[in-house]
């Protein structure tokens, strides 16, 4: 019989800040440069170059700590972390060790419909090192490979969480979360694909509710949700299997092969360098005015657990319908600005997440006013469902006209008087005897054939309820 394990899982994320220079000198953030064209002295590690620290990235770290509900610390200091690699020009880099700008905090966020929190140990600044450019798809594979220093300085904080992470599934809804606060902070644009949101994480197995950790492996540079858990899934069950073999886990880290689909061996604890940590002798501490961290704090925008309960508990949405707008902001934005004239928040929410998010991806969002307009004219009957998608795609086309114009030019005003419609659903049944016949001997399906016959001889102007009663007073008038 298979023994039963607990799965521990801790996460290293490194979030770039959004700053337009680098953390200790003036070179452009920006992506996409040539190689190489965004160095100097400093972010070079060149003899005689001094740093001088980007104070705007000292303000990203305290709201993104401050967004995660971490202790702010007003002291904090930076040390340089040496290790030898091709990627990192001065041969250490300047990070916080003992003295981080942020302290403990959590995140919270669900797991299907369970709120979970994940304590956060410390937030700290750091510098990123270059990229390195691989001749293979990957390192293990590369003969050689080039370095780009671009990314060299540009400021990054590190969040570490604790290691209470019990799944694959939950490390990467975590990470989802976070880096939504992230950007709604806007202290980051979090593109996993340019390296802006970099996640490692640390996975292990102990015996079922033992109060032991095992033994840890690190699996590096996930650069997507899916290689997230993808890695965590293979990972566990790697380790299971050897656990449950009679052998023992080594202390190692690991890179993923997202072709192989699986961890592979990058070093092991012996080749472990030691970092040799010391304060670095250029740059002073940090000592932060309290009340400059207490007005960082009360300038946070509403946070996407706040607008997801609000959603919920003011408007009545649906977890699933407040899910969408708290995960994407913009919708989130336009749904508050037409309810400001259109107050019906289920209708407003209905109309986003349906075609109109479609339409809105390939050609931008419309304005609100005339989204409001569409839906008034929905609620007071003057249109139907058909004619408000006809109404909707007319929008994205022309900015001159009204949903109200746009109506009376096409002659889309909806058809409900009932003696008109009921010579109309007459002539169809009259056109159709053996159908008829079909239906009141049990064929209920034919109704929905009944009802396509009448909108296509109204144009699609007929309101569908009328319809609707009319055909069953005719129809299921003649049943046997």
């Amino acid at each position: 019989m298979s023994r039963k394990y607990d799965t521990v899982i801790g996460l290293e994320i490194h979030v770039a800040l959004l700053t337009e220079s680098k953390f200790l000198c003036s070179c452009s953030t920006e992506f996409g440069a040539p190689p190489n064209s965004h160095c100097c002295p400093i972010c070079l590690g060149l003899p005689g170059s001094l740093p001088a620290i980007n104070a705007k990235a000292v303000e990203y770290a305290v709201i993104a700590g401050s967004a995660l509900n971490c202790v702010i610390n007003p002291f904090s200091k930076f040390d340089r972390k040496n290790y030898f690699y091709p990627d990192l020009p001065k041969a250490y880099q300047i990070t916080q060790d003992a003295y981080p700008i942020c302290g403990p905090g959590y995140l919270d966020y669900y797991v299907q419909d369970k709120l979970e929190r994940t304590k956060i140990v410390r937030i700290h600044l750091e510098e990123e090192a270059g990229k390195l450019i691989h001749s293979g798809e990957s390192i293990i594979d590369s003969e050689y490979s080039l370095v780009d220093y671009n990314r060299a300085g540009i400021p990054l904080i590190e969040i570490v969480t604790a290691p209470d992470i019990t799944a694959p599934e939950q490390a990467r809804l975590f990470l989802e979360q976070l880096r939504l606060v992230m950007n709604y902070i806007q202290v980051s644009d979090t593109k996993m694909e340019e390296g802006s949101l970099r996640c490692d994480a640390n996975i292990s197995l102990k015996p079922k509710g033992s109060p032991v950790l095992g033994t840890k492996v690190e699996i590096k540079n996930l650069n997507s949700f899916r290689a997230l858990e993808r890695a965590l899934e293979f990972e566990k069950e790697r380790q299971r299997e050897v656990l449950e073999q009679g052998g023992q886990i080594e202390q190692e880290s690991r890179t993923w092969d997202e072709r192989a689909g699986k961890t592979m061996t990058m070093r092991s604890k012996a080749d472990a360098p030691d970092y040799r940590f010391f304060p670095d002798p250029n740059l002073p501490p940090l000592n932060l005015d309290p009340v400059w961290i207490e007005n960082l704090k009360k300038s946070l925008p509403e946070l996407p657990l706040e607008r997801l309960h609000r959603l919920k508990d003011q408007d009545r949405l649906s977890h699933y319908e407040a899910a969408f707008l708290v995960n994407y902001p913009d919708f989130g934005d336009l749904f508050e600005k037409v309810k400001v004239t259109f107050p019906e928040p289920k209708a407003i929410v209905n109309l986003l997440m349906g075609d109109y998010a479609r339409l809105a991806r390939e050609h931008g969002h419309l304005n609100p006013v005339r989204l409001g307009e569409l839906l008034q004219l929905l609620a007071d009957e003057v249109i139907n469902k058909n004619q408000g998608k006809d109404i909707l795609e007319e929008l994205f086309k022309t900015e001159e006209d009204s949903p109200a114009e746009i109506v009376e030019k096409r002659g889309w005003r909806m058809l409900s008087d009932a003696a008109q419609l009921r010579k109309v659903v007459e002539g169809i049944l009259a056109d159709n005897p053996d159908l008829v016949g079909r239906f009141r001997n049990g064929e209920n399906k034919l109704f929905g054939f009944f009802i396509g016959q009448v909108m296509r001889a109204t144009e699609g102007k007929a309101d569908p309820e009328v319809v609707n009663n009319l055909l069953r007073e005719e129809l299921e008038g003649g049943r046997n």
